[in-house]
């Protein structure tokens, strides 16, 4: 991956849905590059999906998720991130081992999640947090 693949992938990660005729023109290569680079990146693994972020009034939050010492987190992350308000799932380091990030319609949305996550066999704890303000870079 070089520089251009990179100003590329900047653009898109702000928006998915910039022309690339507008990309290109921003970073000084034609088009078809850009069409070309992305398929490339999209082939490669680099670029693994195009999303939309919405602004939808819900309740966004993170749940931070503790799992015991014998339990294969790729495993309950691939369950967790097939429940409904579950945008991500992200394995971390440090004090907690998952976290889900949530957009749900309410407080109690939120609470059936962790309450679901708690159910858990493997899980041994979780923490909330409500995501009060976002800003995409």
């Amino acid at each position: 991956m070089d520089d251009i693949d990179r100003r590329i992938l900047d653009t898109l990660r702000r928006d998915a849905r910039t022309p690339y005729t507008e990309i290109a023109d921003d970073i000084g290569v034609s088009e078809g590059t850009v069409r070309n680079r992305v398929d490339s990146l999209v082939d490669a693994g680099v670029i693994e999906r195009f999303t939309v972020a919405t602004s939808t009034g819900n309740v966004k939050a993170m749940i931070e998720i503790g799992v015991a010492m014998d339990v294969n987190t790729h495993e309950i992350g691939d369950r967790m991130v097939e429940w409904g308000e579950v945008d991500f799932v992200w394995q971390v380091s440090g004090e907690d081992d998952i976290v889900l990030v949530v957009d749900a319609t309410d407080t109690g949305g939120v609470n059936q999640l962790v309450t679901k996550a708690r159910e858990q066999e493997e899980v041994v704890s979780t923490k909330t947090r409500l995501i009060l303000d976002e800003k995409m870079g």
